[in-house]
């Protein structure tokens, strides 16, 4: 049984931070792929940022440079490092686990005001 539990979300002025974290229950996180994804009202889900089980990282083109997808095995935990936020970033950002099949989490709001 996989659960993903997302926090870290919020309401944030442009060029803030913020940093989410994905705490995945059950014993696939260490051999799973994972990432974030977001969704932005009326908009389709789109692919923020995968990590690998090694460590690799694939970040999309419109948050690189700016936000950064870490993980930390021993804690079971997935994050995302979001600097210089834009109005634009602001969508329900869902923790994604690819392990024989994708889970997801029940996803965090965050909105960036101008």
């Amino acid at each position: 049984q996989v659960q993903l539990v997302e926090s870290g979300g919020g309401l944030v002025q442009a060029g803030e931070s913020l940093r989410l974290s994905c705490l995945a229950s059950g014993s696939a996180f260490r051999l799973s792929v994972m990432g974030w994804y977001r969704q932005a009202p009326g908009k389709q889900r789109e692919l923020v940022a995968i990590i690998t089980s090694g460590g690799s990282t694939n970040v999309g083109d419109s948050v690189k440079g700016r936000f950064t997808i870490s993980r930390d095995n021993a804690k079971s935990t997935i994050y995302l490092q979001m600097n210089s936020l834009k109005p634009e970033d602001t969508a329900v950002y869902y923790c994604y686990l690819d392990y024989g099949r994708g889970y997801w989490g029940q996803g965090t709001q965050v909105t960036v005001s101008t």
